[in-house]
């Protein structure tokens, strides 16, 4: 272990490095989709046009990556300096959205140069597929092991702070940059923030042994990541739980809508509040693993999370239709889940060789991405026809069976 290493966090400067570049890199992915909405609705097509099949565009051409890529992203992570890769993924993101203004100014308004922003959007989101596994790959070299649960605790606690302003400043933040910057502000806030991460980390000093020109063999290199999970029962189980955690609060995000519709105080369209909470709930937990994280052995925090979120799916089912008690529930939820992940997403970075790190975060992200599509395609569609409470319950009993099996894993 590097003397940088044993440092607390907030000596260490490389870890402080990465942490700065997160939120930058952060702030700029969860207000992506508040810019696109904005961009959409405001210079691409005239007022009144309805804009949710364009929105929905560019959902797929943000998911579509996630599903190809992920994996094959971090075979080629293992074999590339993880500090450039983090460094010339936030800049090309940034690039790609500062080339729209110059794009619209070419192409106008309309159809082609909504195609131009489809691609664009594609192409930001193939770049994350390199930046994720990079990241967590990363983290690992510039931390030491004591210290890696309190740097997790941190880095969700950043996710969460980031989403929860994209949901509630994201709009003005934008309007802002526009009377600040002028007609193009979005493009320079967010396209900004990406080229300020990379910058950030231009004095990253990972510690990571020379790379050689080796070109990886995808199909051999994918196998041997697979491989290595199949082996690791620890690794396996985490990769269980973090599946059936990222799947509740993915369906969660569907059934705000339909929880706040049928809200006296609040209108479909102020769901972000509910999921705002819950973020507080997974920041909430972060603080607690990090201040007690080294006393809570991992399944004994998957076996309070997963009871927690149990129940409280449970009792939201019940308190569905009131502001205030469905607000604490969703605080709960989220602390419950953050109790599931932060520890689970230790074990595996704590478990793997630095030379499978990339193949086994991007199967990680390949696997929680192709997960997360299923909730977000059947939730609504599951409400609608067995209604809210069935839902809710069945979310709670795959919870239990998650945990459950994630435990035996663990246990074997």
């Amino acid at each position: 272990m590097t003397l940088m290493q044993s440092l607390p966090l907030t000596r260490n400067f490389n870890f402080l490095s990465i942490w700065l570049a997160q939120v930058f890199s952060q702030i700029a992915d969860k207000i992506y989709l508040v810019f696109t909405i904005a961009l959409i609705s405001q210079q691409l097509f005239a007022e009144g046009t309805e804009i949710r099949p364009f929105v929905t565009g560019v959902m797929v051409a943000f998911t579509i990556p996630a599903i190809l890529f992920g994996s094959v992203a971090g075979v080629f992570v293992d074999r590339w300096s993880k500090k450039w890769v983090l460094i010339v993924s936030n800049l090309l993101r940034g690039l790609l959205i500062l080339l729209l203004p110059l794009t619209i100014s070419i192409l106008g308004t309309g159809v082609k140069a909504y195609g131009v922003l489809l691609v664009i959007t594609f192409l930001v989101s193939t770049l994350t597929q390199f930046f994720t596994p990079a990241e967590q790959s990363a983290i690992t070299l510039v931390v030491g092991r004591e210290q890696l649960l309190k740097a997790n605790s941190v880095y969700a606690t950043t996710v969460m702070g980031a989403l929860i302003l994209g949901f509630a400043v994201g709009k003005p933040a934008l309007a802002l940059a526009d009377r600040v910057f002028g007609t193009w502000g979005k493009e320079i806030l967010v396209g900004g923030s990406y080229i300020l991460a990379g910058l950030i980390l231009l004095w990253l000093v990972t510690g990571e042994r020379e790379h050689s020109h080796y070109q990886p063999h995808i199909w051999t290199d994918l196998q041997e990541g697979f491989a290595y999970v199949q082996r690791q029962p620890l690794v396996r189980g985490a990769l269980v739980q973090l599946v059936t955690t990222y799947s509740v609060i993915a369906a969660l995000t569907v059934l705000a809508v339909q929880i706040a519709e049928q809200m006296p105080q609040l209108q479909a369209d102020d769901f972000g509040y509910l999921l705002s909470v819950s973020s507080v709930g997974i920041a909430v937990a972060a603080g607690i693993l990090a201040r007690f994280g080294q006393q809570l052995p991992y399944h004994r925090s998957i076996l309070y999370g997963t009871i927690g979120m149990s129940l409280a799916l449970a009792c939201l089912s019940l308190t569905a239709k009131e502001l205030l008690p469905a607000l604490v529930t969703t605080t709960i939820i989220g602390v419950c889940a953050g109790l599931c992940a932060i520890p689970m997403q230790t074990l595996i970075q704590e478990k793997t060789p630095e030379q499978l790190r990339g193949k086994v975060f991007g199967l990680q992200n390949n696997i929680i991405n192709v997960a997360l599509s299923l909730p977000l395609a059947l939730a609504g569609v599951a409400e609608s026809y067995f209604g809210l409470t069935i839902v809710l319950w069945s979310l709670a009993l795959f919870v239990l069976a998650g945990g459950i099996w994630s435990l035996v894993i663990l246990k074997a």
